[in-house]
Formats: C-alpha cells, structure tokens, sequence
C-alpha cells in the first residue's frame, strides 16, 4: 500500500528545518520579553523594538550580531552548546526554556544544574545522614551533584550560589570565601586540582560541558591559566589530611575520604571525618547553625 505525501514523515532534511524555525521563534519571543532595564541596558528615548534589539542580545551573550541575527532568521548554521549557554543566560531562561533551547538545537546542556541520575533518594539519605560530617558527591570534572547541610557551609554558603557555579574547581579559583577556606595550602590545592582536571579532562576532550567549564576559567582567572600553561597532570590520590579555615566556626583538621559510584572516572560520595575532637565539636556547631537558617527560611518564606 502506498503511502499519501500528506501521511509521509518528515525526512531529516526537513526535520532540521522545522528545528530551525522552532528555535529561531523561541528565540524572538524570549529576547521580546525582556526590557532593557532587566540586563541594565538604557531604554533610550526611540525604542520602538519590544524588549530587548539583536544587536542588544549579541552584545550581551559575546556572538556577532551578523550570526545572531541569522540565528532568528533559520538560516543552517552551527551553534555550539557554548553559544547556547550563553545565550539562555542574556535570555534569562528558567530550567524549562533552558531544557527546550538545547532540544531545539539538539545540543547537549552543559550546565550541571540538571538533574543527575546519579543522585537517588537512597544516596541523598545517606549524605543527610552522614551529617554533621561534612559529604557531596562530586564527579570527575569537579561538580558538585549533590551535599549535605554542613558541606553546604564548610568552604562557603552553596546555597546562595547557581547550580551553574556548584563546582569546586570554579569556587577554588573564583570566590574569595572558599578560597579563604584553604587556608595556607591554597596555592597548593589549586595547582593539585587543576592538574586532576587536566588529566581528567583527556577523557572528555570534545564534551560540551568540559570545554564549558575551561572557557569559563581561562575567562575569569588568569591565576588558572599560568596553572594551566604549565600542563602539569596528576592521577586521584587517595585519602589524605586537609585543614580547613571555616568563617564560623574556626580551623577544622579533616580526612578526605572518596568513595567510587561507579568507574574511578565517574561519580564519587567525598566525606570529610574529624580527626580530633575539637574539629568534631565544631563540625556539631556547623550543622547546628545550618539548622537554624533553615529554620528562619521556613518561618520566613511561611509569613
């Protein structure tokens, strides 16, 4: 029996077609819902555009405007996973539109923020558990997937920061708060991490979000790329003592503990166990002030 043009499917050429027309209305409906002064940008006396220009979108997620504007035109171009992140950012796209921006491209989401398999109900009860003994499971290219009240507030507050910026490898070299956490053996751990990463990273060469990650540092530390010119690599050790410097509770001597999920390249559980009593009393008074914030959240966010 044959089959009727209108019952055909769609061939791959038509396909990337219709992806491309899909993505290209996505995206002037998200750039036209955004005002200039949400990215602060001046309105300006003459705007007659709704939300924000091409050339506006261009600007603020580091593309040519030439390519952006071909981009909402669906023309067959190349867009990296990169380009998209950076776009979802100036876009302001929540999880949903973000999910559906890379469906559309048919790229792969960098972010860590998603949600990760990994992560059961039965591992997020043991990290609960573990408490006040500070746990996250963390995967080869240093981020953080998932971690318990302490660890959330060990190096510094992981709540207030994007799922985005959830990374060790980020935080070491970026925020002042965690890096203060390391103490005198900073430069130290930060020359140790990067070569993990690098040796790491020979896996993941041509994966998204690995290269993600390398622009986003070379882009924001040049501390981490004169670490990164000197191509040091350095297979995963074992356990090994680290000394904390906590903003509330004062020094913590530690033992770093990995406990392999699955492949020694994959996902792993990183606990941190007292090695004298006085660093146990203090990881006790951690968890007890992380309790008291949720509290407060809860009375707050109740009213």
């Amino acid at each position: 029996m044959s089959i009727t043009t209108a019952s055909r499917p769609p061939t791959a050429g038509q396909d990337g077609d219709i992806r491309r027309h899909e993505l290209a209305a996505f995206l002037r409906s998200r750039r036209e819902r955004i005002m200039p002064e949400q990215v602060g940008l001046d309105r300006g006396p003459r705007r007659r555009t709704p939300g924000l220009r091409r050339e506006e979108v261009a600007q603020l997620s580091a593309v040519g405007v030439t390519w952006y504007t071909w981009l909402e035109q669906a023309r067959p171009i190349q867009v990296s996973a990169q380009v998209l992140d950076a776009l979802a950012r100036a876009l302001q796209l929540d999880t949903s539109e973000r999910a559906h921006l890379f469906a559309l491209a048919g790229a792969v989401d960098p972010a860590p923020g998603t949600p990760c398999p990994t992560i059961t109900p039965s591992l997020r009860l043991m990290l609960e558990r573990l408490e006040p003994f500070p746990a996250c499971v963390q995967n080869s290219r240093y981020d953080i997937l998932a971690y318990n009240r302490t660890y959330g507030r060990l190096m510094c507050d992981l709540d207030a920061l994007p799922p985005e910026d959830r990374n060790c490898m980020w935080l070491a070299f970026t925020n002042e708060e965690w890096g203060r956490s390391l103490g005198a053996n900073r430069q130290e751990t930060t020359r140790i991490m990067a070569a993990k990463f690098r040796a790491a990273m020979a896996e993941h060469l041509a994966e998204p979000a690995w290269k993600t990650m390398l622009g986003r540092l070379r882009s924001a530390s040049p501390e981490f790329c004169a670490i990164w010119e000197q191509h040091e690599v350095v297979a995963p050790v074992g356990d090994r003592t680290k000394r904390f410097v906590n903003a509330e509770v004062g020094t913590l001597t530690l033992e770093h503990t990995n406990l392999w999920l699955g492949p020694s390249s994959g996902p792993r559980l990183v606990s941190y166990i007292p090695l004298d009593d006085e660093s146990r009393l203090r990881l006790e008074r951690l968890q007890a002030l992380a309790l008291e914030r949720e509290e407060l959240a809860a009375v707050v966010a109740a009213r």
